[in-house]
């Protein structure tokens, strides 16, 4: 798929930046015209893979996460999140439903599943101590596309 955008982000692992990285996605898909709850999904996406990063992937530690953006054709949106943290053991059963590292804070245990029902396509890849790679794909099928086909 050939690029036709792209931004990179590179933030602080602190809770108040997930805010940015929803307004930064936000903004930066705008330009696909997409609908409010296509916009909606890859907000809430995004938020739940730059929690893990901070919660779960720097747990002990403070550092980055970087997000790649990009705009493929067709209309898609291209969303890489990744963190230096302490990786996942067990990818596979880290992605079930309910599952969590952090029960004693809570938690839900349903990151994986909420990007996996808002998005085209989520992959992860992961290596213990060395961190965490989330990417995801969403087609947009934008609001212009959508009244000129229903006209």
């Amino acid at each position: 798929m050939k690029i036709i955008n792209e931004a990179q982000l590179i933030f602080d692992s602190r809770s108040a930046n997930e805010g940015f990285a929803r307004v930064a996605v936000s903004s930066f898909f705008s330009q696909l015209d997409p609908t409010v709850e296509e916009i909606t999904d890859l907000k809430t996406a995004v938020s739940e893979a730059v929690t893990n990063a901070i919660v779960h992937g720097y747990r002990e530690y403070d550092g980055k996460v970087r997000v790649l953006l990009r705009i493929l054709e067709p209309s898609t949106a291209y969303i890489r999140i990744k963190d230096n943290g302490c990786g996942i053991d067990n990818i596979e059963q880290a992605m079930e439903p309910l599952y969590t590292t952090a029960p004693e804070e809570e938690r839900a245990g349903l990151g994986f599943a909420v990007m996996q029902s808002f998005m085209d396509s989520v992959q992860v890849a992961s290596r213990p101590g060395r961190g965490t790679t989330v990417t995801m794909k969403r087609i947009i099928r934008s609001r212009r596309r959508h009244d000129t086909q229903t006209r």
